[in-house]
């Protein structure tokens, strides 16, 4: 007779998950965790790899026999694997191992090998096969998605938390940005440059930014842990389930505050630039790209607010965490949206042993 499991253990669980730690969840594995549940994602791309097989060059008869011999092999493939696991020829893999995991990665990968000798893109296909095994680990095993939502429901009370810093933060902040705005060199730096140079000079600072928290937040989240932790110490996976958690949570800041002030810009552009001083400033026409109540909008007027909401954001993102206050303030709320969770796991490995 099996032993009977506490369905509290299922409630424990599936409360980890939602709050974005399911690494708190003791007992899993990839195996059991990421790739089962991954099976649906992994089987469409599988199966959309057959495309692989086509070649546009060929005649419409060529590509329909190679697409028929490419769903062959893949399903040729999908049965040995489960001859082997002891499973029905086509059933749904239920048990996805290492096994399965290469026939992901390399049977579609041969198809365009086999049908027209396209090497350059049979490895492609290897390397993006690659590639979505990484960001579903990722997204699974450390339950991304989970702590993207758990965060956005917190976002509202984490920006009033730190109204004390943004009310010491912004008037600074504010004042740089404006004296930058009504800056003759920075509508010549920014205004004509192209959307590939703003968007590396946007990655920059935001890598920048990045860097900078990825460099502080562990040891923030060894205070957490040290604070309202429960229980057995976390582990070196579950240090970094917590501190991304606190990323995310933070990361979401940055982008509303950096969004806001973008927006304020473009507002008070309109409003306080007339195309005249623009042109002025650019040296050349500008660049109309619609109109807003009668008032025209300009492609220069959204790259400088675009460039300055970008250096306003890094400066946020280093505020908030070498402000004391803000610290204070922003780990008082995250630490009572986790102390529950924490207590949760005292209690969840509690039961499991007991």
């Amino acid at each position: 007779m099996l032993p009977r499991v506490d369905p509290r253990l299922a409630e424990y669980e599936a409360r980890f998950r939602r709050a974005g730690l399911p690494l708190f969840v003791a007992g899993t594995t990839a195996r059991t965790e990421v790739w089962t549940r991954a099976v649906p994602v992994l089987g469409l791309v599988f199966v959309g790899g057959v495309l692989g097989a086509i070649d546009l060059q060929w005649s419409t008869w060529a590509n329909v026999g190679a697409l028929i011999g490419g769903m062959a092999i893949l399903l040729g493939g999908l049965a040995l694997a489960n001859h082997l696991r002891g499973r029905p020829l086509l059933a749904r893999p239920r048990d996805v191992g290492a096994f399965e995991l290469a026939g992901f990665v390399l049977l579609p990968a041969v198809l365009p090998a086999i049908f027209g000798g396209q090497t350059r893109s049979a490895w492609v296909t290897a390397v993006a096969n690659l590639a979505v095994l990484a960001v579903l680990y990722g997204t699974i095993r450390y339950g991304l998605l989970s702590i993207v939502a758990w965060a956005a429901r917190r976002l509202g009370g984490q920006l009033a938390a730190s109204v004390i810093l943004l009310a010491r933060a912004i008037p600074l902040l504010m004042l740089f940005s404006v004296v930058l705005f009504l800056t003759t060199e920075m509508w010549q730096t920014f205004a004509r440059m192209d959307d590939a140079s703003l968007i590396a000079i946007a990655g920059l600072l935001v890598a920048v930014g990045t860097l900078f928290l990825v460099a502080r937040l562990p040891r923030e989240g060894a205070a957490l842990e040290r604070d309202v932790g429960g229980g057995p110490p976390l582990d070196r996976r579950q240090r970094f389930n917590v501190g991304l958690v606190m990323f995310v949570s933070h990361a979401l800041q940055v982008l509303v505050v950096s969004l806001a002030v973008g927006v304020f810009f473009v507002a008070f552009g309109l409003l306080a630039t007339p195309a005249a001083l623009l042109h002025t400033w650019v040296g050349q026409p500008t660049d109309e790209v619609l109109t807003v109540g009668g008032v025209p909008l300009y492609a220069e007027l959204l790259r400088v607010s675009a460039a300055i909401a970008a250096f306003s954001g890094l400066y946020y993102a280093i505020a908030v965490l070498t402000d004391a206050t803000y610290r204070e303030e922003f780990l008082s709320e995250l630490e009572g949206s986790m102390r529950e969770t924490f207590v949760a796991r005292a209690e969840y490995l509690a039961l499991r042993s007991g």
